[in-house]
């Protein structure tokens, strides 16, 4: 049966053809973006497994901390192990003496970078969704050639023309099935993250303003 079957896939499996399409889409990526910002949008595969993020837990620790600022004030909170990110630079501000105002103002900082970065890993595979399909045709173009150019020996012409058509194939396997779905599964989690996180925004504003701050304002202290 599996033998069947590898022989029924034989004839669409060419690996010049895969060279062109794959080798020629990647290449597209890493010509349009920056590097950095290339290898943030394919690291980024990683949270595609993983379960959507939520903010209940965090909400729950904020719970947590505000008990701690009643209890021993902000400056305990220094000492709180918080992992996520946006708690952490909350909870960081308020040590430092940060208003609500400020503690929001922070929070829309981080989100907008976040929302950038998230951006840019979706417009990536984006444009891996554009470039795949053009590559394809260039590899058809290549085997039309490489085809033309053996006119004369019967047994190369085949070879040739699998390279044409299976380029063109490739390409739009690799735009539809491949990279079109990447970039609108990260577009999706983008907007679920971002809209739970906005509910972490009124908790720890509300946590700073159990006790007041310390110094003038958090942005004087910081500067």
């Amino acid at each position: 049966m599996e033998t069947t079957a590898a022989a029924q896939l034989a004839p669409f499996l060419d690996p010049l053809a895969l060279a062109l399409v794959g080798g020629g889409t990647l290449l597209a990526m890493f010509l349009r973006t920056p590097f950095r910002d290339a290898m943030r949008g394919i690291s980024a595969l990683r949270v595609l497994p993983r379960r959507r993020f939520r903010a209940d837990p965090g909400l729950a620790q904020i719970t947590a901390l505000g008990r701690i600022v009643r209890r021993h004030g902000a400056i305990a909170l220094d000492k709180a192990v918080i992992a996520d990110p946006d708690i952490a630079a909350a909870a960081a501000a308020i040590v430092d003496g940060a208003t609500p105002d400020e503690v929001r103002d922070l929070l829309h900082f981080r989100a907008v970078e976040r929302a950038e970065r998230h951006r840019g890993a979706a417009d990536l595979w984006t444009g891996a969704a554009e470039a795949a399909p053009a590559m394809g045709m260039i590899g058809t173009l290549v085997g039309l050639v490489k085809m033309f150019a053996t006119m004369n020996d019967p047994d190369a012409i085949g070879g040739a023309m699998a390279v044409a058509l299976l380029t063109t194939l490739y390409g739009a396997i690799l735009a539809n099935l491949v990279a079109q779905p990447i970039a609108a599964r990260l577009r999706r989690r983008a907007g679920q993250e971002a809209r739970e996180r906005e509910r972490l925004v009124a908790p720890l504003a509300e946590l700073a303003a159990i006790e007041p701050p310390r110094r003038a304002t958090w942005r004087e202290a910081a500067a």
